[in-house]
């Protein structure tokens, strides 16, 4: 990482962004340009998909509760036009999926894409890579995770989804995330024999998600400018929660519970772990 801050400065910082506070509270805390602060995400950021993707390997897991949240980059989709800003490779709508066990709270893989056919084949097919033995996986009414799911997992999956009828939303011309009153929950069995079809504790992690990742809170103004920036925001959150972060219900972090790690890890081990799984190109930590 470049030698602008003092270490000690740099874990309290990166610190405060896993916690959720914004880049510019931390630059008035800190007395530290913005443009270092986000640097230093960056940096840290990506570091932390190369660790993750190395560590959730070869998962003895029972269970994996799916789901996707919503956000976007640069601006929303409904007021991105056809003529998009030179060099920059995504405006408008960004989902990002996840997967979590719901015994030892870890969360093993996400992906982030479009909420279509593609992005979802790719998320379950990172998901399966990563897995050991036959799971039973719980995920909402998604239409492209059955095919998805056939093509990660084959027959080798006890899967079934969990599907919401909703009223008509009370607003006839609603804005996102308003919508009618539950009416009807059904759980369908797609593959197997999954005996607790529910996503309660996956949708519950997207909103640990949205208090710890400053960019994508509710009615935020701190939305991310670049996609990059974006993947970097989320890949050090998760590195966060499954490391360093000692979960309330189960006492310890979810890699420990896991069998991940055997020890809490501390945000200067995380980073400096990060720093050790940067390929070569992207050194500067």
């Amino acid at each position: 990482m470049p030698a602008v801050i003092e270490t000690q400065t740099r874990n309290y910082i990166i610190h405060g962004l896993a916690e959720g506070l914004s880049i510019r509270s931390l630059e008035r805390i800190f007395g530290t340009n913005k443009e270092t602060i986000m640097r230093y995400q960056m940096l840290v950021g990506k570091g932390c998909h190369y660790l993750l993707d190395a560590v959730m390997r070869n998962l003895e897991i029972e269970s994996i509760q799916v789901d996707e949240f919503w956000s976007y980059v640069f601006k929303k989709q409904g007021k991105v036009s056809r003529r998009k800003r030179s060099g920059y490779d995504h405006e408008g709508d960004i989902w990002t999926y996840v997967a979590l066990d719901p015994v030892n709270k870890l969360v093993p893989c996400y992906w982030v894409g479009n909420r279509d056919m593609y992005d979802s084949r790719c998320f379950m097919e990172d998901l399966a890579s990563r897995l050991k033995n036959r799971i039973q996986l719980s995920s909402d009414g998604l239409a492209s995770y059955r095919e998805a799911v056939d093509r990660a997992f084959g027959s080798e999956i006890d899967y079934g989804q969990i599907v919401k009828i909703f009223t008509a939303p009370p607003d006839p011309n609603p804005t996102r995330g308003v919508t009618g009153d539950v009416v009807e929950v059904r759980r369908e069995v797609v593959s197997g024999h999954p005996r607790d079809i529910s996503t309660s504790l996956i949708e519950k992690q997207n909103h640990t998600a949205r208090m710890h990742i400053r960019r994508i809170s509710r009615a935020t103004n701190a939305f991310s400018k670049k996609l990059e920036a974006f993947r970097a925001a989320v890949a050090l959150h998760y590195s966060y929660y499954n490391l360093c972060k000692k979960h309330i219900t189960i006492g310890t972090t979810p890699a420990v519970a896991a069998g991940v790690t055997d020890h809490i890890w501390s945000i200067p081990e995380m980073i400096e772990n990060a720093a050790q799984s940067l390929p070569e190109k992207e050194m500067g930590l």
